[in-house]
């Protein structure tokens, strides 16, 4: 049971397979999930992340749009950020040098036993707690 990270979601909104090829591994792994082929988790940071680069790139109207999409997502687990998982995203910080996003991320897969994580972000690759599966 993998964590989606928040650019699996945002691959697709803002790009076509022509233009990005992990366009088409993006699309794969959601229609696994909508389908229940795969069952996953993200957290609430996801939300925020789509949101509001879908917002400066799109704008406000397709925001909302795609965040209510997000919200509605089958088979798709919400991991609430608390002050537990932000805790261990401090720490990962101090640890590995992550950026805040990625450490929050990251502590919420760990929070939740999640080994495995989907993402493009290579620097998940430095941390030891947890397995980064690249979108190629």
């Amino acid at each position: 049971m993998p964590y989606i990270d928040a650019n699996v979601f945002i691959f697709p909104i803002l790009y076509e397979e022509e233009q990005e090829p992990k366009v088409k591994h993006s699309k794969q792994i959601l229609q696994s999930i909508e389908k229940g082929e795969l069952s996953a988790y993200t957290s609430t940071l996801t939300w925020d992340e789509v949101v509001w680069i879908v917002r400066k790139a799109m704008g406000r109207a397709e925001a909302i749009s795609q965040g209510q999409k997000l919200l509605g997502f089958l088979n798709l687990h919400w991991i609430i950020v608390d002050e537990n998982i932000l805790s261990q995203a401090q720490s990962l910080m101090n640890k590995y040098n992550l950026h805040p996003r990625d450490a929050v991320h990251v502590a919420s897969a760990i929070n939740r036993k999640i080994v495995s994580i989907i993402s493009d972000d290579l620097d998940i690759d430095q941390v030891k707690e947890i397995n980064r599966t690249p979108l190629l």
